[in-house]
């Protein structure tokens, strides 16, 4: 039986009701009723019917039907009988492609907000926790603990570095001893049994940034044994780029292990253009046997703690040591030194409006102004000194997040296009009203296809797709997802071409994104007419 037509629009029979369009309407049509013969040739739990399937391998789009039984894809064919599905989602002049996958998440709050709505309306549906160095340590009790919430979207984690290094090393500005090393090795191996995806790093964060090579290169040596992946949040973004850069290439050359530059950039105008350079090295180490890929966000502001305005060597043994240190007037003005060195030529941007309060726990009033509004609000004029200044007040209150707007539109273009890029939100999940976040945390995957895609047409809706799907689920060797096809998990987005777009914005960032009407997770309707179903169908992915 095919759809009937109702007000000029495909109607899809469904179980207790019909969708016109991708909406779903109370009850069936009135000249369209199911029979005994309907349900006797059911085979489908769910069919997304008349839509452009783009399949995520990065092949041209087709009008295709998709059949759905129980968690799995049964069938893509042009036409598949509507008779025989419980449920028909009508896809026509719709885009039907894989669920995103999201290779570098904040996974932080999952247990406070388990549907984990602020991905999942964005049509991701598995994201990857445990990036930039932090991650749960144990892995096991924790992942365990997900199993038990039912996470609305599928997630699967890395094992931090940082985190490996503070449970032996605490806070310490040295390298471990050989006992202390083998302990860390360990627990990358624990982890890695447990189910983790590979080793992550944020060597610019404490106390990642006082390792040195060698050590990252015995963990990663770990990882790669048991056929992980590293993804690392380079040492320096800014200035310190390319040696950044060369560290992560070099530990992927000497671990024989897949790489990932995740949410590679260049930060401040004096490293704007860069990008031509470390482009060029990753093409140089792939062409010489090195697995390297890339990750990034569509935005030209980064996300991250205040501390890093702070040169590391201050930080060291923790927050204690940190205060007696500025007890000491020496100490002290070498510590504002660095701060001004680093509003001046890093992630300052060289202006203190370029840094915006995301998270201000001990006044939130300052959550979405400026380092410039606070010195305003002081009656301070906006200089570096000053800035400096306040940076250490904040830090003594016990920190901040930062939204900092310091990178440069050609630079994210540029890296967009390799061929070797992926999306990834480096988003943490939020609920609207909470704080005042990074737009990426709604708006990353919609962005690429509406800004990116359609308006500034620097990439093919398909090649989109292939970096937002195939491409981090085989870097994660995941086989039956990120594409559309027999066999596969039922992962599923549909989505207008035409409309869909990221609402979110650096000043409203608590808006969902439009034009995504349906996300399937494992089978099961997630969203529908673009509203979360309160369905959390996701599971906990652990490497095989």
């Amino acid at each position: 039986m095919r759809a009937a037509l109702l007000f000029g629009l495909p109607v899809g029979l469904v179980a207790g009701g019909f969708f016109v369009g991708a909406r779903e309407v109370a009850g069936p049509p009135p000249a369209v009723r199911p029979t005994m013969a309907t349900s006797q040739r059911q085979t489908f739990d769910l069919l997304l019917a008349g839509g452009t399937v783009i399949d995520g391998t990065g092949a041209p789009g087709r009008r295709a039907d998709v059949g759905i039984r129980g968690d799995r894809i049964v069938a893509v064919a042009p036409s598949l009988p509507r008779a025989g599905a419980t449920r028909v989602i009508d896809a026509t002049g719709r885009i039907v492609a894989p669920g995103f996958i999201d290779l570098h998440a904040h996974l932080e709050p999952l247990l406070q907000l388990p549907l984990m709505e602020s991905a999942l309306r964005q049509g991701v549906t598995l994201a990857v926790g445990g990036p930039d160095g932090g991650s749960p340590l144990p892995l096991a009790p924790y992942l365990d603990s997900v199993r038990t919430t039912t996470p609305g979207i599928n997630v699967a984690y890395l094992v931090g570095h940082n985190d490996i290094r503070r449970a032996v090393l605490g806070m310490a500005d040295r390298a471990p001893s050989a006992a202390e090393l083998a302990r860390m090795q360990q627990l990358v191996a624990v982890a890695m049994g447990q189910g983790a995806f590979g080793l992550s790093t944020g060597l610019l964060y404490l106390p990642g940034t006082y390792s040195n090579v060698e050590e990252v290169l015995a963990l990663a040596r770990v990882a790669s044994a048991s056929g992980g992946i590293y993804t690392s949040h380079l040492r320096k973004e800014g200035l310190g780029l390319l040696d950044g850069v060369g560290e992560a290439l070099e530990i992927g050359r000497r671990a024989k292990i897949p790489v990932v530059l995740t949410h590679h950039k260049a930060v401040g105008r004096q490293m704007w253009g860069k990008s031509v350079v470390t482009l060029a090295m990753v093409d140089s180490a792939r062409k010489a046997g090195t697995d390297v890929m890339i990750d990034q966000y569509p935005y030209t502001a980064t996300h991250t703690n205040l501390g890093v305005l702070v040169p590391s060597w201050a930080m060291a043994g923790g927050n204690a040591e940190f205060r007696t240190r500025l007890e000491n007037p020496a100490l002290k003005d070498s510590i504002v030194r660095g701060i001004i060195f680093n509003i001046l030529n890093d992630r300052g941007g060289g202006d203190l409006a370029r840094v915006q309060f995301s998270r201000v726990s001990w006044d939130t009033s300052l959550e979405g102004k400026t380092l410039k509004d606070w010195a305003v609000r002081r009656n301070l004029a906006p200089t570096p000194e000053n800035g400096a200044q306040l940076v250490l007040e904040a830090m003594l209150k016990g920190g901040a997040n930062a939204i900092y707007h310091v990178l440069d539109e050609g630079d994210v273009r540029r890296i967009m296009t390799s061929p070797y890029t992926m999306i990834a939100s480096d988003g943490r999940l939020s609920r609207p009203g909470d704080g005042h976040p990074h737009p990426r945390a709604y708006g990353t995957f919609p962005r690429v296809l509406g800004e990116y895609v359609r308006t500034q047409k620097l990439l093919t809706l398909e090649t989109a797709i292939h970096k937002m799907t195939q491409m981090p689920a085989t870097r994660l060797g995941l086989r039956d997802r990120g594409v559309l096809r027999d066999g596969a998990m039922a992962d599923v987005v549909v989505f207008d071409a035409a409309t869909v777009k990221d609402q979110a914005t650096f000043t409203e960032p608590h808006q969902y994104p439009a034009g995504i009407g349906t996300v399937i997770v494992n089978g099961t309707v997630a969203v529908a007419s673009g509203k979360a179903t309160g369905v959390r169908a996701g599971q906990v992915l652990t490497r095989r």
